[in-house]
């Protein structure tokens, strides 16, 4: 996938900030003279979608490879803004093999999908963010319910807290990409994000169908599931769109909108989420200091 063409798109359209603020003034000068505005010209440039990208791969490779024993390397987290380090994670006692296994492939693709979008930015990546996954989690599961006042969660304590947590990332990064994709100028770029898409999409559905099985050995996990995904619907500003795995009786592995396709949420309706508040926010949740890169503020209700 990374061919010559590729790279070399990729370095055109490297410079983030410049290229945004070209692309405001545009809209600026269009909005005074009246001028239609060409449709490659208005809205983020690709860079800083790919960079809102990789800010999310690293949260999600930094959980899956700690959960399994390892983390990012140096040479993976280094790039443009302050490079920040991660709080909490560590290997959970997998009982489950299954489960543990799951965890190990998700952990490599996540790791890949670091590798291969800091390649295609080249120098304009973004540098790993400050990263939280111990209060976070903790905050995220108060607000669900989950735990009383004053309890701690931890994402890594067992096979299912780690489901829980896994559940809460992956439908988000499924939305996230469907959601981006519309902003997507460059054809090869749109391309590498509908693979990301598509395994994104796959992991979140062994996630799901994880959580089902053990919903049937304990059918409190659907309640606790559900508690989640109210979480995401109560901060993200769309209103009713996140769903969860239904009930032992009638099952939602795959959530759909009504065309029968996946739904998607805009940068900062992602944020909402990521950030662990309905409210317009540069920082909070999983992200303790924000994202680097130019998309890093969410929505506000």
């Amino acid at each position: 996938m990374a061919d010559k063409s590729f790279i070399s798109d990729a370095i055109d359209r490297s410079g983030e900030t410049a290229g945004d603020k070209q692309k405001l003034a545009a809209m600026a000068t269009s909005a005074a003279t009246g001028q239609a505005l060409d449709s490659d010209s208005s809205g983020p440039s690709d860079a800083s979608i790919l960079n809102f990208a990789l800010n999310l791969e690293y949260l999600e490779a930094e959980f899956y490879l700690r959960a399994t024993g390892s983390m990012l390397p140096d040479e993976l987290t280094t790039g443009v803004g302050s490079r920040g380090m991660v709080s909490g994670g560590k290997p959970v006692p997998f009982k489950n093999q299954v489960i543990r296994k799951i965890a190990q492939e998700i952990a490599s693709d996540e790791r890949e999908h670091v590798t291969f979008l800091r390649g295609a930015l080249g120098s304009a990546a973004v540098a790993r963010p400050t990263i939280s996954l111990d209060q976070s989690f903790t905050a995220a599961a108060g607000a669900a319910g989950l735990i009383g006042d004053g309890e701690m969660f931890d994402a890594y304590a067992s096979d299912l807290n780690f489901l829980f947590a896994a559940f809460l990332f992956e439908d988000v990064g499924v939305t996230a990409f469907k959601g981006a994709a519309p902003f997507i100028d460059n054809k090869t770029y749109l391309d590498a994000a509908a693979g990301l898409l598509a395994t994104e999409a796959y992991h979140a559905g062994i996630v799901r169908l994880s959580l089902y099985n053990e919903g049937v050995m304990d059918e409190n996990v659907f309640d606790a599931v559900q508690k989640i995904s109210n979480v995401r619907n109560a901060v993200d500003g769309v209103g009713d769109d996140d769903q969860s795995i239904g009930t032992i009786d009638m099952l939602n592995l795959v959530p759909t909108d009504p065309t029968g396709g996946a739904f998607g949420r805009s940068p900062e309706h992602i944020l909402n989420i990521v950030y662990l508040t309905p409210q317009r926010a540069t920082s909070g949740g999983f992200y303790p200091d924000g994202l680097n890169g130019e998309l890093r503020e969410s929505g506000g209700q």
